[in-house]
């Protein structure tokens, strides 16, 4: 029997109300966005209603090129006229070694000097977990050192060192995890603003040195140069270099997540240049597969020690992946997209900045390169010892429906879901970044003076 076909209603909403009855309660940005695309190019996305959208989610940092860009699309295509196997589990095909080279040319070359490479499932959680067990491994510990506002994706070890407590609260631990404070200076959690970037690493230092502090040597230490969930909340130079220090002195593994900071989007290919240092370990995914699905770890060859088979899965590198992915890592390099992600994300926090002047309800703008955050709070809450005002998550809802239907996609994030968060594709152009802007502050504007719900 064929399927029942609903044609009374546009084939957008038919798809909509099927969606909603076939998938599972877990969806999210099928809820935050009811909108159906049948065609994206760059950072426009068409509707099935014919409505079209300025992107500024880019597949939560997927997209670095946008959608659908030809150097993604003709790589693919030749690599489908080649002929070339597209799945060979973790067999050495050409692909797969261009891949590798574009990625290493990539990266800092005191991390690429001597470096391993270790395919992983598609998904960045899966390079999570892959680290946590390299360095398990490695070292003969268990323990992990993680922190507040961290994010690194929802299968079982990821999900213990992730610091979002409503996603852990339903299930079972998933392992000695001990959370360390991350510099937040608008809602810092030794309530002191800046200086809590210095206050964290010396609590940091003192608890590991500490014999009564409770924690046991870890395996490693996992975090996120800038926290991208957690709130675009960047951490300090300075105190990453802090990090470094702290783990080096007493062989601790540090483990950097760069699945969404990565591939240029800070204004730097890798966001640890930008505070120069280098860490033993990286988690690499999203933007690397050029919008298709692709995580790999990169470690220093000294932890390799691995037997056979110790992390495996069938899906280790897809060949159409490895090949958009090369093509964007160069095509990124070659046209300066890097230092255009760093002047854009300035312009952009720059009129954000005046939009925080005029607009009590933004209360802090904050990000690196084009990766922005927005906290939106309540002006008639109490300030905290900081002065940060209570967040504001039915405003920012708000806004986000006001983004929408002036045609812009943002989501939300933070501790509270009351971030507005930015991500556009590298590729956005002067024209795109002021509609961009218009549109936003427009809707921040009108949903701040609204009524409150």
């Amino acid at each position: 029997m064929s399927p029942t076909v609903d044609t009374a209603v546009p084939a957008g909403e038919a798809i909509l109300r099927r969606q909603r009855i076939r998938e599972s309660a877990a969806r999210t940005y099928a809820r935050s966005f009811p909108i159906v695309p049948v065609r994206a190019n760059g950072m426009t996305v068409e509707g099935a209603d014919g409505r079209r959208y300025l992107d500024c989610l880019s597949g939560a940092g997927t997209l670095a090129l946008g959608h659908n860009h030809p150097v993604v699309l003709e790589a693919i295509r030749r690599t489908l006229d080649s002929g070339a196997p597209l799945h060979l589990l973790d067999l050495a095909t050409a692909e797969k070694d261009d891949f590798t080279t574009a990625l290493f040319a990539s990266l800092p070359p005191a991390f690429a000097a001597g470096a391993r490479i270790h395919f992983c499932g598609p998904a960045g959680t899966d390079a999570v977990e892959a680290a946590l067990k390299l360095m398990q491994t490695a070292t003969g510990r268990r323990g992990a050192l993680a922190f507040t506002g961290g994010y690194h994706g929802m299968t079982a070890g990821a999900l213990a060192v992730t610091g979002n407590v409503a996603v852990k609260a339903p299930l079972p631990g998933g392992g000695e995890v001990t959370r360390l404070p991350y510099p937040y200076p608008y809602r810092c959690p030794f309530g002191v603003g800046e200086r809590g970037a210095e206050l964290s690493a010396a609590y940091t230092e003192r608890l590991l040195d500490d014999p009564s502090g409770g924690v046991v040597p870890p395996a490693a230490m996992i975090l996120e140069a800038v926290q991208g969930e957690g709130g675009v909340v960047p951490a300090p130079d300075g105190w990453l270099r802090e990090m470094r220090r702290i783990t080096a002195e007493r062989g601790i593994p540090l483990i950097v997540d760069e699945v969404q900071t990565g591939v240029g989007r800070t204004g730097a290919m890798w966001a640890v240049e930008h505070s120069g240092i280098v860490p033993d370990a990286m988690v690499l995914s999203k933007a690397i597969g050029g919008s298709l699905p692709l995580a790999v770890v990169v470690y220093r060859e000294q932890y390799d020690g691995w037997r056979p088979g110790a992390h495996t899965g069938t899906f280790r590198g897809n060949t159409l992946a490895m090949a958009a992915g090369a093509a964007t890592l160069r095509y990124v390099e070659a046209n300066g997209l890097v230092a255009r992600a760093e002047l854009v994300g300035a312009r952009i926090t720059a009129r954000l900045d005046g939009l925080k002047a005029r607009v009590p309800a933004v209360g802090d703008v904050r990000g690196r390169g084009l990766m922005i955050g927005v906290e939106l709070v309540d002006p008639d809450g109490e300030p905290d010892s900081c002065g940060a005002l209570p967040p504001d998550p039915q405003l920012a809802i708000r806004v986000r429906e006001a983004c929408l239907e002036r045609g812009l996609i943002v989501e939300l994030g933070g501790r509270h879901d009351a971030v507005l968060r930015l991500l556009p594709p590298l590729t956005i152009g002067d024209e795109q970044t002021e509609a961009v802007l218009d549109r936003l502050c427009e809707a921040v504007e009108t949903a701040a003076a609204g009524p409150r719900r």
